[in-house]
């Protein structure tokens, strides 16, 4: 049975798969937003980032992958960009592709076994890119110096999601290991493994200053996972997530959404993201103009302005006005007392965290975190007051099928 479902070539996971939105290294830092808003609706990790493509059309390669978070943190991050956004959104690409290979992108080729693509991921490739054959005639495709090969110029990616959603259809295969937990397969990865490892447990404290999880936020994105946002008591009270980050859905959307990593704490940005793409409650607009004023973020502060007085519309009365800010601080509030429990179901948000327990299976971990189209699953210790244990993500998941056919 194992040897049938290696015999599958990456072509057969890729059916259906739309090409891919691609800009040129020379494309400036804000065209970003604009061809995701251009292109048509997309999941998953496709809905939130585009290929970074050198050479002519009719022999790309593929640089890497960038979205709106990378933007996002390239504004945080580059020196002088907080004061000078526009000249920032200016940058090419190329400047926000990650200096050491992290979240790489690699070729493989249709006719390539799972088996090849399961070592890839497993190697260090984020996202593999896969040549969409033409007229359905198989080509062997030359890789490109440096970078992702693609003759005929459509590709389309393929995720650590797509090989989770595969080994989960064969999962009967893998009956041995299937019903084991997450503990006893060792797939928790904790604090101390972060020192060590970029897939380790990356976590931030409410109180701190956003900007401080920048960084944190970087290695999120090489690692498709998110930072935990923890109490002083060790409880998970929210995350910071690049896919939520990337719902600042334009050019303006995200340099305001950088304003408010650059002036607020990490609870009044999870409240920020919550409303990220609508009418953030006026109490956080107004900090985060105070604090772009209070560091001299002239030119920041005017595009915030400009953003927030075309895209939210704020009551004029003051009791109404006072009533949403109410609203808003209680929705904080409820946050940071909320524990998400290990069985929690419930829709994708800040608010509640997808979550598990150590004690549940490799099945239902890969079933619920494919439901909610996550990447990791934070870890509760139900036995510690439901304290954060750890991290459990796609790729320690695949680790355990590559094992068994060993």
């Amino acid at each position: 049975m194992a040897v049938s479902l290696l015999a599958n070539e990456v072509s057969d996971l890729c059916i259906g798969k739309p090409a891919v939105r691609s800009l040129p290294l020379s494309a400036a830092a804000g065209d970003l937003a604009a061809a995701l808003r251009r292109g048509p609706p997309q999941g998953g990790a496709a809905a939130s980032s585009v290929a970074v493509v050198a050479g002519p059309p009719s022999a790309r390669a593929v640089a890497g992958r960038l979205g709106l978070a990378d933007v996002l943190c390239f504004l945080c991050a580059a020196p002088g960009a907080l004061a000078h956004p526009a000249a920032a959104l200016s940058t090419p690409v190329s400047s926000l592709l990650p200096k050491d290979g992290a979240g790489e992108a690699r070729r493989v080729d249709p006719r390539a076994s799972v088996l090849d693509a399961l070592d890839a991921v497993l190697s260090g490739a984020q996202v593999l890119a896969v040549p969409l054959r033409s007229g359905g005639r198989k080509k062997q495709l030359a890789g490109g110096g440096g970078g992702v090969g693609v003759a005929g110029g459509d590709f389309c990616w393929l995720t650590q999601e797509d090989l989770v959603r595969y080994f989960l259809n064969s999962i009967s295969i893998f009956s041995h290991v299937a019903g084991r937990s997450v503990s006893s397969l060792g797939l928790i990865r904790g604090a101390a493994d972060a020192d060590a490892d970029a897939c380790g447990l990356l976590t931030v404290r409410p109180h701190e200053a956003a900007m401080s999880a920048v960084p944190l936020l970087r290695r999120a994105i090489a690692t498709e996972t998110a930072v935990a946002v923890v109490d002083d008591d060790g409880h998970l009270v929210g995350e910071l997530s690049p896919a939520l980050l990337a719902s600042c859905h334009d050019e303006a959307a995200a340099a305001t959404a950088a304003a408010a990593v650059a002036t607020l704490s990490v609870a009044d940005l999870m409240s920020y993201i919550d409303y990220c793409g609508g009418s953030p409650p006026e109490h956080i607009v107004r900090a985060i103009k105070a604090g772009l004023k209070s560091k001299g973020l002239d030119a920041m502060l005017e595009l915030v302005e400009n953003e927030t007085a075309s895209s939210f519309s704020f009551s004029s009365s003051s009791s109404s006005a006072s009533s949403s800010d109410d609203e808003a601080h209680g929705r904080a509030a409820q946050r940071l007392r909320r524990r998400p429990s290990s069985g929690s179901y419930g829709r994708r948000s800040t608010e509640e965290p997808v979550v598990c327990s150590p004690a549940s299976s490799l099945v239902a971990v890969m079933m619920q975190a494919l439901a909610h189209r996550a990447s990791y699953l934070w870890v509760l210790d139900e036995d510690d007051d439901c304290r954060l244990a750890g991290i459990v993500t796609f790729a320690d998941v695949l680790r355990v099928f590559r094992e068994q056919l060993q």
